[in-house]
């Protein structure tokens, strides 16, 4: 590979290394990789700085057509050839040194065939081996745009295309489970009711099963095993459209976006650029690494590094890495017009060539600067599992990030903290950690990040359920066939008194009560709240925290409701409602103190008397109770104010509604309480809570 010139990881080029000629340089080496339709007709470019040989194999039935690649100095490989029409197959096979002078393997095999790493379709052959399509790309979009909600009015709900609807019986039977289903007129209707603005899809890319699960029997379920970047998953499309070939799926996912859009719900995607389905060093060998093992990330003696636990780690400090995930996220923002992308392990994208992250990572500015990718939502899940891997906070201006601090603080609160009183008498932690997640989480953003750096949850796909976290101390993941070693045994939950299903009623009843705080600490905290589907109508996976390989009943989403799963969906409702109602609940910019600062939130505290708080009740855990106030600072709605009462305690507790400024009355808008006297109370009138309580005011 002498005659071979490598991209620089800085990006530039051998003979250039002014920055913006090496960045010129760099897109230029790398444009229009995959298939594309040119002035010479059908031409496909690969890169591969370490093969010494590339072809171009095209399905030609009976025959295979080759059509041996040419490289030029940046080490792209190129080919044209006018059978690459819409619906046919093609792969690539290559050659070269299987270890590299820096010690990197690459696995070369000119018998294995490949995928071209930007195929955006794939098809299967009799004997089950994966090939590139080339597919069909017309689409009307029929003049439908982008919702583009502005962050704070988001309400982001979590879902799996298959899970959600495969039980659905509002969804015609030959829908269910696919693109199609959740485009169904029936299920927009029912997420637009609910009042979630975007559905923030687990992954839909083209993904395949690991190697060790097939041999369990397992499956799996979440998709977090990529195959291709730019394929959508044929397996959640109809049978229709999967006996139509990858350009019938395409048009089913696009056809499903534009019919969300058209409802004014947006389109996330959870996305894995950390990782592939190549596994391991001894997995399946499908793609990049059989172009080039420098695609993933290794030593400096050309060992392996793996930092996300799932045996490979894709290097994006490689210039050619790094582009491949840039190229997959224009393609799915403005082929497919997805609204959004959540990156699985995004700790993982910002890690340079040393291995260490820094928040100023080329792809992660990259990403948020690139004009082809503007106003796309950029949430990181951030963290991964190598040294330094949390990264809760540290994420650039223009990032938001699943708020991990806030799901621990908040089930503390209302979970472990009320077990604990219940043994010893009292609680472990303070109200003061609380109060900062309820009101935006400003410790853990900077100030130029403002609350919406911070999307907030309760439960995730990851985890238990709303209903199980609330119902189990402990996990039960028995049935995934490892001895009940997998998932966290961090759950923050409690039981309330028995381990699973009761028909004790007082038990069912703290259960539900815990539940009604939960949703609303979600709702009306400051930040971008995020429910995963199914929490509003009381899901469970029957204790198990780590669902990624059941794809049945015990993952999906049961649509048979009963009086309290009605219940607990009519509360959710009202939640969010409530939230889109009152703006002083969804600041935008973190406030300044002594200074008006427009689309933040002017917060006063109160404690159960309704005088201010002394500093050392917010470190007592024998205070419980805290009234927060809440009064916008209008940019561009009226101004609102309201109160929320939070009682965390099952011991009752007297809260007298505070006696502050031009304040003349209290009307309360939602409790999860007992039933509630809905008359108007004037500032100093006192109440009783007789337990763990949230209560939403109205402030005139």
């Amino acid at each position: 590979m002498s005659d071979v010139e490598l991209l620089p990881r800085d990006g530039g080029d051998a003979a250039t290394r002014d920055p913006a000629e090496a960045e010129s340089a760099r897109a230029d080496a790398l444009r229009d990789l995959g298939v594309r339709v040119t002035a010479d007709g059908p031409t496909i470019r690969v890169w591969s700085g370490r093969a010494t040989g590339i072809d171009l194999v095209i399905d030609d039935a009976p025959a295979e057509h080759v059509v041996p690649l040419t490289r030029d100095v940046h080490g792209v490989w190129s080919g044209s050839d006018p059978r690459l029409a819409p619906g046919r197959r093609y792969w690539l096979r290559a050659d070269g040194p299987v270890v590299g002078d820096d010690g990197v393997r690459t696995p070369f095999d000119p018998g294995v065939n490949l995928l071209d790493p930007y195929a955006r379709g794939l098809g299967r052959t009799g004997r089950g081996e994966w090939r590139g399509v080339v597919v069909d790309e017309s689409f009307d979009w029929g003049g439908v745009e982008k919702p583009r909600t502005p962050l704070d009015h988001t309400v982001v709900y979590e879902a799996h295309v298959r899970g959600l609807t495969r039980l659905a019986p509002f969804v015609p039977d030959d829908l269910r489970g696919t693109y199609a289903g959740l485009a169904h007129e029936n299920t927009i209707a029912y997420l637009t009711d609910l009042g979630v603005t975007a559905v923030q899809l687990l992954p839909v890319h083209q993904h395949v099963d690991e190697q060790r699960l097939v041999a369990q029997g397992f499956e799996n379920y979440w998709g977090y095993n990529t195959l291709s970047y730019f394929a959508p998953h044929a397996g959640y499309a109809s049978r229709d459209a999967q006996l139509g070939g990858p350009s019938a799926v395409l048009r089913e996912f696009k056809g499903m976006v534009k019919l969300l859009h058209a409802a004014g719900i947006e389109v996330w995607l959870d996305v894995v650029y950390n990782h592939t389905a190549e596994e391991g060093e001894d997995g399946p060998v499908t793609s990049l690494r059989g172009l080039d093992g420098s695609y993933y990330r290794h030593d400096a003696d050309g060992n392996p590094i793996d930092v996300t636990g799932c045996g490979n780690t894709l290097d994006t400090s490689l210039p050619a890495a790094s582009r491949l995930v840039l190229d997959s996220l224009r393609y799915w923002a403005n082929d497919l017009q997805i609204d959004g992308f959540r990156f699985d392990l995004a700790a993982t994208l910002g890690r340079g060539p040393d291995a260490v992250f820094s928040p100023d990572a080329p792809l992660l500015t990259a990403i948020r600067d690139d004009p082809a990718l503007e106003g796309v939502r950029l949430i990181a899940e951030p963290w991964d599992v190598g040294l330094g891997g949390w990264q809760t906070g540290n994420f650039p201006v223009g990032w938001s990030e699943w708020n991990d601090r806030f799901r621990n603080r908040v089930r503390e609160f209302w979970l472990r903290d009320i077990a604990h009183a219940r043994g010893s008498g009292s609680s472990t932690n303070g109200l003061g950690s609380f109060a900062s997640k309820l009101s935006g989480s400003s410790g853990l953003y900077a100030h130029d990040r403002g609350p919406l750096a911070g999307v907030n949850f309760i439960t995730a796909h990851d985890g238990f359920t709303l209903a199980d976290v609330v119902a189990y101390d402990q996990k039960h993941n028995l049935r995934n066939g490892e001895d009940n070693r997998d998932g966290t045994d961090d759950n923050r939950s409690f039981n309330h008194g028995a381990e699973g299903p009761t028909d004790n009623p007082w038990i069912l009843d703290a259960r539900r009560r815990a539940s009604r705080n939960l949703l609303a600490t979600l709702f009306l905290s400051a930040g971008v709240p995020m429910l995963t589907a199914g929490d509003e109508i009381g899901r469970t996976q029957r204790g198990n925290n780590n669902g990624y390989c059941s794809d049945d009943e015990s993952s999906w989403v049961d649509w048979n409701l009963d009086d309290e799963r009605e219940a607990l969906l009519a509360d959710t409702k009202a939640l969010i409602r409530l939230r889109r109602e009152n703006p002083a609940l969804r600041p935008v910019r973190f406030g300044t103190f002594g200074d008006v600062t427009p689309s933040a939130t002017d917060m006063t505290w109160f404690g159960a008397d309704g005088g201010p708080l002394e500093p050392d009740d917010w470190r007592n855990p024998a205070h419980r109770t805290l009234l927060y106030l809440a009064a916008s600072t209008p940019e561009f709605e009226a101004f609102n104010r309201v109160l929320i009462v939070v009682h965390g305690s099952e011991s009752p507790v007297t809260v007298t509604l505070p006696e502050y400024g031009d304040i003349e009355s209290y009307e309360v808008l939602w409790t999860s309480g007992d039933a509630f006297d809905p008359r108007p109370r004037l500032p100093g009138e006192s109440y009783a809570i007789l337990g763990p309580t949230v209560t939403l005011w109205r402030v005139v």
